[in-house]
């Protein structure tokens, strides 16, 4: 290789590093204020005065949504605003709850288009969940077969989290299948701790033995 070949080679690979470089520069801001909302998140779900939720989720999803503004191509924000948004449904109620969730559906669909598997399988544990927890039509879009549908396809992905199993499990339980429920709850209690979750997975391991009591008047 003569010394225009590899000067050329140089420049190229080295602008490759340089582009390389700034994309793990541009990921680590949107890291860190992921990592923020799923703290803050923790604490309104799992550890705030009822009185204060309201204006608390607010705020979250003003937040969320901030970020889906700044990240038009990342999935991650809008998984988030989604969960924050059926999380804000479901500790607040109201008129506006199913806004909330039609909403979060939207959001979720639209990050399934950008990255299907982002944040192991959430995607789909998340509209598993909202399928079998609202209300079927003509009142919202509640549909038990989608709910099983998406829920095995966020097991599918990620076969030992604690919330793929947990939401799995819970919906098996609303469908009185105890215990098959049963099953997925222990697989839920077993799940590695998640890094920097501390506070989520205390609080769901607490719903986990909460729902296994109910599973066990039954069996």
């Amino acid at each position: 290789m003569n010394y225009l070949k590899k000067r050329c080679c140089k420049i190229i690979f080295g602008a490759i590093l340089l582009i390389s470089a700034s994309v793990v520069v541009a990921s680590e801001p949107l890291d860190s204020k992921i990592h923020a909302l799923q703290k803050e998140w923790a604490v309104a779900n799992y550890d705030m005065d009822e009185k204060q939720l309201e204006k608390v989720f607010a705020d979250l999803n003003n937040k969320a949504e901030q970020l889906t503004m700044e990240y038009p191509q990342s999935a991650e924000p809008l998984v988030w605003q989604a969960i924050i948004l059926s999380t804000d449904a479901g500790k607040n109620g109201g008129l506006r709850a199913l806004g909330k969730v039609k909403k979060s559906k939207t959001l979720l669909l639209k990050a399934e288009q950008i990255d299907a598997e982002v944040l192991n399988g959430s995607i789909y544990t998340s509209l598993g969940s909202l399928y079998y927890q609202v209300p079927i039509w003509p009142i919202a879009f509640g549909d038990d077969s989608k709910a099983e549908f998406y829920l095995k396809k966020a097991l599918m992905i990620n076969p030992e989290g604690i919330d793929s199993n947990y939401f799995y499990a819970d919906f098996l339980l609303d469908q009185a299948r105890y215990q098959e429920a049963k099953s997925y709850f222990e697989r839920a209690l077993k799940a590695p701790a998640r890094q920097d979750r501390t506070l989520a997975d205390k609080g769901r391991r607490s719903e986990v033995q909460k729902k296994l009591q109910i599973v066990n008047q039954y069996l």
